[in-house]
């Protein structure tokens, strides 16, 4: 069983940065693909990031790319989002998941199931 918590969430104003963090306990973090999604008010729970268990491989929304970077560090259990030049449009709820399945982390596992461990999730807003 993993345990997730984010951190870094808060309201910051249109094209400032953030960077979230998830600290993992409880597995063995090199053996989970890792994911942030976010949720918006009103809205479907969407993917905006993935990294495979080693960090080599990363996954972005469109909407995210050129501007947010996932990335990992194995040694202190922790996965990352940087976010820059944030939109009002990234206004949401944002949660880090694990799975030792990247596809599961990514949304293409049969069936569409989805990761398997989650973060209680940090809320950022940034006003416009």
């Amino acid at each position: 069983q993993v345990q997730l918590v984010e951190s870094g969430g808060g309201l910051v104003q249109a094209g400032d940065s953030l960077r979230l963090s998830c600290a993992a306990s409880g597995g063995t973090f090199s053996s989970y693909a890792m994911g942030w999604f976010r949720q918006a008010p009103g809205k479907e729970r969407e993917s905006v990031a993935a990294i495979s268990e080693g960090g080599g491989s990363s996954y972005y929304a469109d909407s995210v790319k050129g501007r947010f970077t996932i990335s990992r560090d194995n040694a202190k259990n922790t996965v990352y989002l940087q976010m820059n030049n944030l939109k009002a449009e990234d206004t949401a709820v944002y949660y880090c998941a694990a799975d030792p399945s990247l596809s599961r982390i990514r949304g293409q596992a049969k069936g569409k199931m989805g990761p398997r461990f989650w973060g209680q999730g940090t809320q950022v807003t940034v006003s416009s």
